[in-house]
């Protein structure tokens, strides 16, 4: 569980919450957020050619702008099963925690390209490419305890011994 492998899909600096859900999109209920994923950014047609298990790369400050949740709920229904960026802003980066989507600080993207595969250890903080390995930021006990749970919620209640009905 604390592994991820996918295609790369490889974005810039400053990606903020409207190039990852546009405004007109936050009247959608979170079932219909997947198909307006990345709307917003150079990659308009990510939506529909992101493939479960796909990883974003990207540079500086990702996910920066508003606090909207809606912006990691909908790179996950849209498949995305890992982000990594040299920084996060901080309410992004925890709002994707707290939905289970984990979220790693690397300088991969010098190294990688659009649809290259990689494998990440979110527990060793390694990222493999075809051709090296890159050191990343590993993330806490306490941190894959709430994406292996599923997010916070889920931990929460499973701590509690709370079921989902």
């Amino acid at each position: 569980m604390n592994k991820r492998k996918g295609q790369v899909w490889v974005f810039d600096d400053n990606v903020d919450t409207d190039q990852i859900l546009p405004g007109y999109a936050m009247a959608e209920d979170f079932s219909g957020l997947a198909r307006y994923a990345m709307a917003g950014s150079k990659q308009a047609d990510f939506a529909v050619r992101v493939q479960p298990g796909d990883i974003i790369v990207a540079g500086k400050n990702f996910g920066c702008g508003s606090s909207r949740e809606q912006a990691p709920v909908a790179l996950q229904a849209a498949g995305v099963s890992l982000i990594i960026a040299e920084s996060f802003a901080r309410i992004f980066r925890r709002n994707a925690i707290n939905i289970g989507l984990p979220v790693l600080v690397a300088e991969l993207r010098p190294h990688v390209q659009n649809g290259d595969r990689i494998a990440a250890n979110l527990e060793q903080g390694i990222v493999s490419t075809a051709d090296r390995e890159v050191a990343a930021q590993a993330l806490s006990a306490n941190v894959l305890a709430t994406i292996n749970a599923g997010g916070l919620i889920n931990r929460v209640r499973q701590e509690l011994g709370i079921s989902k009905d």
